[in-house]
């Protein structure tokens, strides 16, 4: 059974997470999705991703501890895309939505806070338990510090207390919550209308972002303005960015080409 299930339609790509009973992710499954997030990134027909899980109950919990019991070591080998296949894909420069449908736990949230905005399902529950084995949540140490007020973070990573949808979107954990009945539906829709702006624009964000987090803020704008960033040098060159141009002085709406 394929443990990462996908559905393309036009630009957009769905990926499934779907490992009965948990969604856990083992290192053969982490291989499998670092692929499908790769050649979703290299596709230049696609332009958005969502990434949820099978069932209702778990988004993913993170590492599957009873492959780790029948021999899958931890500092194994990932895949291309490092735990999961998203958090340390290198240049993913197109917009990821995570439909969180249930429980997203350990690595499973550190999953979820790879991608750009997360819509929660209103059950969906929340925690890093990792402490409370004596392990450290070394993504979730980088990434949640930055999304949510660092006390906040800090209580989570050193208690491994649970969050229910409502706090996770107070401290602005996740975009949105919506019924559960409601979340691929939701998904869709804000990936139709990140599918329909401007690719080249969206990859030059996702790169800025990304390269400010190392730079001081004018150097990061001088590299801007100098056009020192591969995305940023595509956009200033682009048919698109002429297109934005016309559209606006034709008051119609672009047709972007993501060229």
């Amino acid at each position: 059974m394929n443990p990462v299930k996908t559905r393309r339609d036009g630009a957009i790509l769905e990926v499934t997470l779907d490992r009965p009973k948990a969604n856990a992710i083992d290192l053969a499954t982490s291989r499998v999705m670092g692929e499908v997030f790769r050649d979703f990134r290299d596709d230049p027909d696609l332009r958005v991703a969502i990434l949820t899980g099978g069932g209702e109950k778990f988004f993913c919990p993170g590492w599957d501890l009873k492959a780790a019991a029948e021999g899958d070591a931890v500092d194994g080998d990932y895949g291309v895309g490092g735990f999961g296949g998203l958090q340390e894909l290198r240049d993913m420069n197109k917009p990821v939505i995570a439909a969180v449908n249930g429980i997203a736990c350990g690595g499973g949230l550190e999953l979820a806070l790879s991608a750009d905005m997360i819509v929660a399902a209103d059950h969906a529950t929340f925690a890093l338990p990792e402490i409370r084995s004596g392990t450290v949540a070394d993504a979730a140490s980088v990434k949640l510090p930055k999304r949510i007020p660092y006390h906040i973070a800090m209580e989570l990573l050193l208690t491994g207390r649970w969050v229910d949808a409502e706090e996770a979107h107070r401290w602005g954990l996740v975009n949105e919550i919506v019924p559960a009945d409601q979340l691929m539906d939701r998904a869709w829709e804000l990936a139709r209308l990140l599918a329909s702006g401007p690719p080249l624009v969206y990859a030059a964000i996702k790169e800025i972002v990304r390269e400010a987090e190392d730079s001081k803020f004018q150097d990061i704008m001088n590299r801007i303005t100098k056009r020192q960033l591969r995305t940023v040098d595509m956009l200033y060159g682009s048919e698109d960015n002429l297109e934005g141009a016309r559209a606006f002085a034709e008051k119609r709406d672009p047709v972007w080409k993501g060229r």
